[in-house]
């Protein structure tokens, strides 16, 4: 009889350090605004106020909200929760590590990786991981509010040359800048950001764009940016039809199928970084209409939803492209029977 364990855990980590200060104040940058201005009027610096603030240059924005005191200096605090779902197999007798890849839809490096396995030996009775899925939720947590100088409200106003966007809960670095078509490195600069980490609520500039405040690229600008990724995105994996499956491959010399997704998205131009299928479908965005472009994901066995095991590029018209174990890079119809049963569901990166 199959034995199949499945262990849910849970981490709580704190994400930034609780530093908050009831004497705190702030001040709203109006219309006509300066720096030097600002700092008259407050009794400060222009150097002061770059430094609390991590600014750049001198430019700043209507409605951008400037640290004026050192007790203002305030850092978010929210949890993030990580779960992780994992799907173990008890090795029965005649069983070696291939036969149990291919049975869960896993590679090989997958496998020994998730296993911490040197090499290829296994023995009958081991427990070995088969899956991981996990997701992430981020809680914010209660601030407390800094009076601010001036709370007189003006017309909001943006430079034509800055573009802000105000981070939303799920979001990412990586995510952000293929949205708004610039790069991570870039958007990294532009904020001061010394890591990855950003949080809910945060403003984060994005630079010479078309973008509104806190809003997404203009939707005629995003449809054409958009509409040209996906071009690229679609003709980097044509271009691969034919090459052989290769467990771990992420090269024209062979692929798995998360290492073809890999290498097609990041020769279209997109900063992606070399993850197992189950990943990529947790980063994912989810859709309901999926369009040219999309991942597509796929579970091992008929009516399963709990394990990712294949994935593959949408083309659209009921069509993707992916890394066959049995065929290589090829363009299945999602309507054949093998995969009309196995069908997940769509995420977009």
């Amino acid at each position: 009889m199959k034995k199949h364990i499945v262990t849910i855990s849970t981490a709580a980590i704190l994400s930034s350090a609780f530093a908050s200060s009831t004497m705190a104040s702030t001040y709203t940058v109006k219309s006509g605004d300066n720096l030097s201005k600002i700092a008259n009027t407050h009794h400060t610096t222009v150097s002061k106020l770059k430094r609390l603030n991590n600014l750049a240059s001198d430019l700043i924005h209507t409605n951008q909200k400037l640290t004026i005191s050192e007790n203002a200096k305030t850092a978010a605090s929210q949890i993030t929760v990580e779960k992780t779902k994992t799907t173990t197999y008890t090795v029965k007798k005649g069983d070696y590590l291939i036969k149990i890849a291919n049975k869960y839809g896993i590679s090989l490096a997958e496998l020994q990786s998730w296993n911490k396995l040197k090499g290829h030996l296994i023995y009958p009775g081991q427990k070995l991981t088969v899956s991981k899925n996990g997701n992430k939720t981020i809680i914010e947590l209660p601030k407390n509010d800094a009076p601010t100088i001036n709370n007189e409200t003006s017309t909001t106003q943006t430079p034509a040359a800055v573009s802000t966007y105000i981070v939303k809960n799920g979001d990412s670095l990586w995510a952000i800048a293929n949205k708004s078509s610039v790069s991570v490195t870039d958007l990294k600069s532009l904020n001061n950001l010394k890591s990855d980490v950003i949080y809910t609520g945060q403003t984060l500039k994005i630079g010479k764009s078309t973008l509104k405040p806190s809003e997404a690229v203009a939707t005629s600008d995003r449809t054409e940016n958009a509409d040209k990724r996906v071009d690229r995105v679609i003709s980097e994996a044509k271009k691969q039809i034919g090459v052989p499956y290769s467990w771990a491959g992420s090269s024209p010399s062979g692929f798995d199928c998360s290492g073809f997704v890999y290498y097609v998205f990041k020769n279209a131009g997109y900063q992606i970084s070399r993850l197992s299928s189950s990943t990529y479908y947790d980063l994912g965005k989810k859709v309901t209409s999926p369009r040219p472009g999309d991942l597509v994901f796929f579970s091992p066995n008929e009516g399963s939803k709990s394990v990712i095991s294949h994935m593959g590029i949408y083309l659209g018209d009921r069509q993707f492209i992916h890394a066959s174990s049995s065929k290589g890079v090829r363009i299945s119809s999602i309507d054949e029977s093998y995969f009309k049963k196995r069908l997940i569901g769509f995420k977009q990166l």
